[in-house]
């Protein structure tokens, strides 16, 4: 049966742009029906295009990617996924920014473990970047806090006509929808509102 050359690319967010990965699978020859793609993070390989490809692909097929982080972040799942496409899968692997972990070459016990210790130390990086980049997080947020600025969406002011509406709301005399609609906003925002007052 003839060989099939696949193209994965990966981005985390729908405003991210594949072009750069997409030039590198066109300049590598993946036809563009056999390029598979994700918007979605690397967390884990819960991704729809990832889990057709991993279907599609059988023994003699190559899989083409721009670099080991377009798999993913998570350093024992991209293991697990270079081991179903090499080992169970029996296909073959490129990795475009590492001409180590093409396994096309190398087929002999040394090529195979050289590309296996390549391919742990960058899951490694990977996945400690992914973890570096939670940290800063993390610890932006908590400066942030600390000089007491404010995180997030600033709350809606309430309306001038608020306070009236509000005192027809609480005699019975307006639903809180109808308040709600007065005022221009949701009836969850004019509760939080009326209850934040009452609080």
């Amino acid at each position: 049966m003839e060989s099939i050359l696949y193209g994965y690319v990966r981005v985390s967010t729908r405003e991210q742009n594949l072009d750069r990965q997409l030039y590198a699978m066109r300049d590598f020859g993946v036809p563009e029906p056999q390029i598979f793609q994700d918007k979605l993070s690397g967390k884990d390989f819960n991704r729809p295009a990832w889990r057709r490809l991993l279907k599609k692909l059988k023994p003699g097929d190559t899989l083409v990617i721009k670099s080991i982080d377009r798999l993913g972040r998570n350093y024992e799942e991209i293991l697990e996924q270079w081991r179903i496409i090499t080992k169970d899968k029996g296909a073959t692997v490129v990795v475009l920014d590492m001409p180590l972990l093409d396994t096309r070459q190398g087929r002999d016990l040394t090529g195979m473990l050289i590309a296996d210790i390549v391919l742990q130390l960058l899951s490694y990086v990977a996945q400690a970047e992914r973890e570096n980049i939670h940290q800063r997080q993390a610890e932006g947020i908590a400066a942030a806090r600390a000089q007491g600025k404010h995180l997030g969406r600033r709350p809606k002011e309430k309306p001038d006509n608020y306070p009236t509406v509000c005192a027809l709301w609480h005699s019975g005399e307006i639903s809180a929808r109808s308040a709600a609609a007065r005022l221009g906003v949701n009836h969850k925002t004019f509760l939080k509102w009326a209850h934040e007052q009452n609080a």
